[in-house]
């Protein structure tokens, strides 16, 4: 089992940037994909990237390609998503989430494991 704790959300201007955090303790972290999902009101749990064990491949959600990024340090256990040029429609809650089993490019919510607790992200225009 792994434990994740978010950290980094805040409020920002439209075209800034923010990085989020995820700090993984438990089981061995590399063995995991891992991945950011958000959540806004209303709306359900959206899929924006995930990242390979080894952390040599990527994947993204079309909505965020070019604009955010993640990335993970296997020896610290974390895992960073970096977001630039933020929307106004990138408010949400962010979530990092854990894999157990399957590729690095799963996008379903219901695929992953283990979830943190989530950190609010508000965009003003």
């Amino acid at each position: 089992q792994v434990q994740l704790v978010v950290s980094g959300g805040g409020l920002v201007q439209a075209g800034a940037s923010l990085r989020l955090s995820c700090a993984a303790s438990g089981r061995t972290f590399s063995s995991y994909v891992m991945g950011w999902f958000c959540q806004a009101p209303g709306k359900e749990r959206e899929y924006l990237c995930s990242i390979a064990r080894s952390g040599s491949t990527t994947y993204y959600a079309d909505s965020v390609k070019g604009r955010f990024t993640i990335s993970r340090d296997n020896a610290k256990n974390t895992v960073d998503l970096q977001m630039n040029s933020l929307k106004p429609e990138d408010t949400a809650i962010y979530y990092c989430a854990a894999n157990t089993w399957r590729r690095f490019d799963t996008t379903r919510p219901s695929d992953y494991d283990y979830w943190g607790q989530g950190t609010q992200v508000t965009v003003s225009s």
